[in-house]
């Protein structure tokens, strides 16, 4: 509830209190999540090497609330003057991104630390279904909260349950099973990989060849040490592809926001349609997890198919593929006629100019709005503000402009009939991308802690969710750079991410699963027979110093 209802009038904030400008604030919008899903690495660093998942769960709590507490008072209209919000407003989500995403990575591996590999499953989806349980009441509570102008208070619940959450936390102190960090492993890691290039790149063609790189650092570090990192290298690789699924799935979040942006142009009232979707895919994620947990997966297991955590994650995909391969968003088309005068229009933020001599515009794609006051600049007649009125999705106009009594009036034709397909259509689309959802994000969270040597939990937990971090800047490059007409971007998506499935399925089905369990029973004995190993060498040389002592 405090990320996400915080992130519900987040945008709607940035454009009708701060005054900046739709594009933005979309910009700043998505740079904040993708900044809430690259720290989480340093969160990681701090539990796996430094001080444990709980107290890093605790500190960086601590300063995730004092950047709700900022953020609210920046919101507050008597504290300062506008760059005075502005200040508070971006050092509170600067603060938040870095406990929000500092904490991520340590509450599923701490949560999957009390849990024996039977029932961590059962933890995982309970886990996913409470943060979107927290996702659905904030949706609806967040804009209430809010009203007209209160951000103050739309901020300020989310930072009060968050001190809740934190105090709940370390009530349960005495009840958590905590695994001990294992020191700077991050910097172990490092210089493991290092030392194994440098030997193998000083290596020559006459040295015994080994079976993998890594293994060149066998001189120095521990079979242990180089097995683990295999491991989590292996995953890493793994995950090279996944950024392109959650790409196609911030669009929905994307195209959201843009509907706001456009309505805002002519209103600052909330825009329920845009968060009423939304809600649908959190709500339809607390319905689909105990159905795929305890209906659709066992049913799959009767029929003897083995569906694997790598399948569960390439079948999502090509779900979330299918369903935004269906989806397409088709904006307004204009075209501008003019008698015999030369005149510039500008329709939001795109301008129209006709020459004189009864000559057409260049058609231009505008977003969906009312426009009652058109800008209009000609030389000759006098041009007051146009009003076009309203122009629908998907509809295609001609705007013919006469002189009438020295005035120039509009005279907008529809060529082609706005949409008229109702929003309830969209739903078996976002069916489809929260099966999707449902089967990659909560198989990829198991599959991150099952895959994890004991030390590294946190850090490969990290790994996945830079996955989403990256989703976020290929959606910022490709929508702000590429200037593609939304339903372009959606195939363009769409075909990305099957075409991305195909690679990752041939990734996973070369893909060795692993027990770390039982890697710690393989080093236990071969530590054990290492100690007996070495205490015999002693003895040995030990009875050949006292025979050289005799002889003397």
């Amino acid at each position: 509830f405090s990320y996400y209802g915080m992130k519900a009038v987040l945008t709607l904030y940035f454009v009708s209190y701060l005054g900046w400008d739709p594009d933005l604030s979309t910009a700043v919008y998505h740079a904040f999540s993708g900044l809430c899903y690259f720290t989480p690495i340093l969160g990681a660093l701090i539990a796996d090497s430094w001080l444990g998942k709980f107290k890093t769960i605790i500190y960086l709590s601590v300063v995730y609330v004092i950047g709700h507490v900022v953020k609210s008072v920046g919101a507050i209209p008597t504290v300062g003057n506008k760059e005075m919000h502005i200040a508070l407003s971006m050092l509170g989500l600067i603060l938040i991104a870095f406990g929000t995403g500092g904490i991520k990575p340590c509450v599923a591996a701490f949560g999957g630390d009390q849990f024996d590999e039977e029932n961590r499953q059962k933890f995982f989806s309970i886990f996913y279904m409470s943060i979107n349980a927290g996702s659905l009441l904030s949706t609806v509570i967040t804009p209430i909260l809010r009203g007209e102008y209160c951000y103050a208070l739309a901020f300020g619940v989310p930072a009060a349950l968050m001190v809740v959450a934190l105090v709940v936390f370390i009530a349960g102190c005495g009840l958590y099973k905590r695994n001990p960090p294992q020191g700077n492993i991050l910097l172990e890691v490092c210089r493991c990989i290092g030392f194994a290039i440098k030997n193998r790149w000083k290596s020559s063609k006459y040295d015994p060849k080994r079976k993998h790189w890594l293994d060149w650092a066998e001189e120095k570090y521990s079979k242990r040490l180089i097995q683990e990192i295999k491991m989590v290298l292996r995953v890493l690789v793994l995950y090279i592809p996944l950024p392109m699924f959650w790409a196609l799935f911030d669009q929905q979040v994307w195209k959201n926001r843009r509907l706001e942006s456009g309505q805002r142009q002519s209103t600052n009232s909330f825009t329920p349609m845009c968060h009423t979707i939304d809600m649908l895919n959190a709500l339809l994620i607390l319905v689909f997890v105990p159905i795929f947990d305890l209906l659709i997966y066992p049913l799959v297991g009767l029929c003897r198919i083995n569906i694997t955590p790598l399948r569960k994650m390439v079948t999502g995909m090509i779900f979330a593929a299918l369903a935004f391969g269906a989806a397409t968003l088709v904006e307004v088309q204009v075209v501008v006629r003019m008698s015999n005068k030369a005149i510039n229009l500008t329709v939001g933020q795109e301008s129209f100019h006709v020459p004189g001599d009864y000559s057409v515009s260049p058609n231009q794609t505008v977003p969906r709005s009312e426009y009652p006051d058109v800008s209009c600049i000609s030389q000759s007649e006098e041009c007051s503000d146009l009003n076009l009125g309203l122009l629908d999705f998907g509809a295609s106009y001609t705007v013919i402009l006469t002189n009438e009594s020295d005035t120039i009036v509009p005279h907008k034709m529809e060529d082609v009939q706005a949409n008229n397909v109702h929003i309830a259509w969209q739903i078996p689309q976002y069916v489809l991308l929260t099966a999707g959802e449902v089967m990659f994000s909560i198989t990829g969270l198991e599959f991150s802690y099952s895959q994890a040597p004991a030390n590294m939990k946190s850090v490969l937990q990290a790994g996945w969710l830079l996955t989403v971090a990256f989703g976020n800047v290929i959606v910022l490059i490709v929508a702000e750079g590429a200037g593609l007409e939304q339903w372009k971007e959606f195939a363009l998506f769409a075909g990305l991410l099957l075409g991305v499935s195909i690679i990752f399925s041939f990734m996973a089905y070369f893909y060795t699963y692993v027990d770390p369990d039982q890697l710690d029973k393989i080093y236990q004995k071969d530590s054990g027979k290492e100690e007996d190993d070495k205490k015999q060498k002693t003895d040995d040389i030990q009875m050949n110093n006292k025979g050289k002592e005799t002889r003397m």
